[in-house]
């Protein structure tokens, strides 16, 4: 009877998230992959149907995109680095005027505790987020509903700006067909996905899901052994995996959240969008990095998404996800204590 409650509810979410994904496509909209699941999954946890997350499998494929960083680094890009170093050193910055404005946003404006309204206003991990709010003391739904929100609403848009904007077809191929690539790379990036991922989770390494494949992958590739990206296939199904994840956690919503926890989520990415432009904006001014690369870099979405959007975009993946792990690393790293200077200052 367990199992029926269990399979039956994420049956639906995949099946939800294929008829979405094959409704993108049939209408050539863009990233068939990641928007089709994520809105029809989002329109069916609106309508209240019974969503599940797909657990471990869904961060399984996650790894994928850790891998298609790695592979991106490559010896090249070390010589490259201190090019980075500049707008790199913006990401305090950036997350410390985050913070000033949207703590005051939640805090006063929306009637938020004080666990709540910084964690919310933090642009770090879902998964951390929730972590050290709920150990704060704050509302951990409201904070999931927040943060899905500022994804959700990062991820449909950014598409859009990429389009309008830049004039950029999103149609770059995310990789080479499986049946073309060597099969000694392919089983080192099953191993590099695997045991990255493990590694990272027995250290306790944030997003361990992505950063530990990076990792390994990374050196694989700086040695030589890996000069491939992950298969075409595996980067679609991830997509497909992360799409649903955002769109199931409306599951269960209720009208006074969706009018508090969501519009506020929603309100706030206005004062994200405005700050993430600005810094994308002064990088590219200063001729630290094309224009399309800083929105990317600046823009503070998931780090899964934004590695997504980039190759899809046929930005500069290294570059942006340089720049998403070291704001979700000053993030975890200064977010406890900021926290509790705060609190005491309040």
């Amino acid at each position: 009877m367990r199992a029926r409650t269990v399979i039956g509810p994420l049956v639906l979410t995949l099946l939800l998230g294929a008829v979405g994904a094959a409704v993108f496509v049939a209408m050539g909209w863009p990233l068939p992959f990641l928007l089709g699941p994520l809105f029809a999954c989002l329109i069916g946890a609106l309508s209240r149907l019974p969503l599940r997350g797909t657990g471990q499998v869904g961060v399984a494929f996650r790894t994928v995109l850790g891998v298609a960083v790695g592979t991106s680094i490559t010896p090249d890009l070390v010589g490259r680095l201190p090019e980075m170093a500049y707008s790199v050193a913006l990401i305090p910055l950036f997350v410390l005027m985050i913070g000033l404005a949207g703590y005051p946003f939640f805090r006063r404006i929306c009637k938020f505790d004080h666990a709540t309204a910084y964690y919310a206003a933090m642009p770090g991990g879902l998964q951390d987020m929730l972590i050290f709010g709920e150990e704060a003391g704050g509302d951990v739904r409201a904070l999931s509903l927040i943060h899905a929100t500022r994804v959700l609403v990062i991820v449909s848009l950014a598409p859009f700006l990429l389009t309008v904007v830049w004039g950029v077809g999103l149609t770059n191929p995310v990789g080479e067909p499986v049946a073309e690539l060597p099969v000694s790379e392919l089983a080192l990036m099953v191993f590099a996905a695997l045991a990255g991922w493990k590694i990272g989770e027995r250290l306790g390494l944030f997003g361990a899901s992505i950063l530990g494949p990076l990792i390994l992958s990374a050196a694989l590739s700086l040695a030589g052994f890996i000069e491939h990206r992950p298969p075409a296939e595996a980067i679609i199904a991830a997509q497909f995996f992360i799409g649903i994840g955002i769109g199931e956690k409306y599951a269960g919503i209720t009208w006074p959240e969706l009018r508090r926890d969501v519009l506020a989520g929603g309100a706030f990415c206005l004062i994200l969008g405005v700050l993430a432009l600005a810094f994308a904006e002064g990088v590219s001014m200063a001729g630290l990095a094309p224009e399309m690369e800083a929105f990317l870099a600046f823009a503070p979405g998931g780090q899964a998404e934004m590695a997504v959007l980039s190759i899809v975009a046929g930005a500069d993946l290294a570059f942006v996800v340089t720049h998403h792990l070291v704001r979700i690393i000053v993030v975890i790293m200064g977010a406890p204590v900021v926290a509790r200077l705060a609190k005491r200052w309040e």
